[in-house]
């Protein structure tokens, strides 16, 4: 079966003009993690943007001069003869309707992450592309993280020897819960910790290590709303997820790569002290770092990619490597969430593969879900 990146569009761009671009949904997703890219890359234009939000729409406004505000993201198939890709980062229940109808008005599409609520929704998707003879894919921007790329280089160059080990966090410090529709979206519709945080560092580990076989999970909601969800004891193949009713904070997988190495991945917004971002293990040696990619920080303090140093992680976040006898500092490292939207422009443009295929989304939903299920599964 082919797949779903490696089928061209039906008609690709002009090579001549920019890629005529709407951005559905204009939060800290479609602000930060896509407008401030697709601003600075002439590969791209920004078209439409939709949000009912006054003030978003006024932000959306002098971010891309010359847009056109659409209040329902809905209507896109009314305005899409103007277009060539969509870029879905709404909340994560209405991606698959809205991926969908872009599809089938002739766009091309990129769907935020969580990709989709369920991995059979996720497949119906990858399946209606390749019928209509549409791109897809998925913003995976953490495979751009100024420390994912260092210890990237690291795993590649065999600088740990064998690695055993591997283990990865997100962590921060919310003990009122999160704001928004993420303190409301049930697990059904893409909420909780899991589905938040866990397409990024899933997703992280089976680049670096490959396929998962066996689980361990532990998904659980701590602090004040500790009890309001039932203890994560249903069978791999229950029809309801642990934590049904509320959305859970707190979330710790590890996971059996098919080529031996354990990851050990944990996610928690009631961590008041981070532990290592990334501790590596290896018979040769280790590596850790402490502290998150700088992109984020950045363009929320109104820094923009193309200025100087962008993504440039400061000498104080640099690695830490040690030989067992000696811990020497890696070098700063940079990251670059918009070399994602390069590759994609060369993908629209030539019909070469996007630089993230759209299964390998859906093979982390396979595991969140078995996470959300049962506290051990097996995968074949």
């Amino acid at each position: 079966m082919t797949p779903a990146n490696s089928t061209a569009a039906t008609v690709s761009p002009s090579p001549q003009r920019p890629l005529r671009t709407a951005i559905l949904g204009y939060g800290v997703a479609g602000r930060f993690f896509h407008g401030a890219f697709l601003g600075v890359d002439p590969a791209y234009e920004v078209t439409i943007v939709a949000t009912s939000n006054p003030e978003r729409a006024a932000q959306a406004r002098q971010d891309h001069p010359g847009v056109r505000i659409i209040e329902d993201p809905a209507d896109i198939a009314a305005h899409a003869s103007g277009l060539d890709l969509a870029i879905v980062c709404t909340p994560p229940a209405s991606h698959v309707a809205l991926a969908r109808a872009a599809m089938q008005s002739g766009l091309d599409v990129v769907v935020d992450k969580p990709f989709a609520p369920t991995s059979a929704e996720g497949e119906e998707l990858i399946a209606e592309a390749r019928t209509l003879g549409r791109r897809l894919s998925v913003f995976q921007n953490r495979r751009y993280d100024a420390d994912f790329l260092t210890l990237t280089g690291l795993v590649e160059a065999g600088d740990l020897g064998q690695i055993h080990t591997f283990e990865s966090r997100f962590e921060w410090w919310k003990p009122t819960g999160e704001r928004s529709w993420k303190a409301q979206t049930p697990v059904a519709e893409g909420g909780g910790i899991l589905f938040d945080l866990g397409p990024h560092l899933i997703d992280q580990a089976v680049q670096l290590f490959g396929p998962v076989t066996e689980m361990l999970a532990s998904v659980r909601t701590a602090g004040p709303a500790a009890g309001k969800a039932p203890a994560a004891n249903a069978s791999p193949r229950s029809a309801a997820p642990v934590d049904a009713t509320g959305p859970a904070n707190v979330a710790q997988l590890i996971l059996t790569h098919a080529g031996g190495v354990t990851s050990h991945l944990t996610m928690s917004s009631l961590s008041a002290l981070e532990g290592p971002r990334f501790h590596v293990s290896g018979d040769q040696g280790a590596w850790r770092t402490f502290g998150k990619d700088p992109q984020e920080a950045a363009l929320r303090a109104g820094t923009t990619p193309d200025a100087p140093g962008f993504g440039h992680e400061s000498e104080d976040a640099r690695g830490e490597l040690s030989s067992g006898t000696e811990v020497v500092r890696t070098p700063a490292g940079t990251g670059g969430y918009g070399r994602y939207y390069r590759e994609l422009a060369v993908a629209l443009r030539t019909g070469s593969p996007v630089p993230v295929d759209p299964q390998d989304s859906v093979d982390v939903l396979t595991l969140i879900e078995a996470a959300h299920h049962a506290s051990h599964s097996t995968f074949c």
